[in-house]
């Protein structure tokens, strides 16, 4: 993980935000916070970051119709998300799963947890990024070039 990775904690409570960001002062990043729905739509689009720590229950908007915006964002849709929530109803996950979670977490959170899944979904927008670089440099060879695509 490199420091080019920017994540965002979005939650409407100080003290969860602050315990959030402790947990990531090992991770090499940066760190940006959202105090509500519509803040972190802003911030989302502002700073564009790799990974946001997702509250559900959240004033303006909740997480799943946070995560559901981003998700349907050309520009937004590779952010991974990962869903911190005190729910855990059946009902909740597959709320989250159909908005478009990338993974989720129960709270109260666990360090160790909390820092193997960011490390997990930072690599593997790493690998979806580096998969869309080559993906855009093999079509601009074969628009380039006309014999390369036959």
């Amino acid at each position: 993980m490199s420091s080019s990775n920017r994540i965002l904690i979005a939650d409407d409570n100080a003290a969860n935000r602050e315990l959030l960001e402790a947990y990531l002062a090992s991770v090499d990043c940066e760190v940006d916070t959202a105090v509500d729905g519509q803040d972190t739509l802003d911030k989302a689009v502002e700073l564009k970051p790799d990974l946001i720590l997702l509250d559900v229950m959240m004033p303006k908007f909740s997480g799943f119709e946070v995560c559901k915006q981003i998700k349907e964002n050309p520009e937004l849709k590779g952010t991974m998300i990962l869903m911190v929530t005190a729910l855990n109803e059946l009902g909740d996950v597959e709320r989250a799963v159909n908005a478009g979670t990338d993974d989720f977490l129960s709270k109260p959170v666990n360090k160790v947890e909390l820092l193997k899944r960011v490390e997990n979904l930072l690599r593997l927008k790493g690998t979806v990024d580096e998969l869309e670089r080559l993906r855009m440099y093999i079509r601009s060879m074969e628009d380039g070039n006309p014999a390369a695509s036959e």
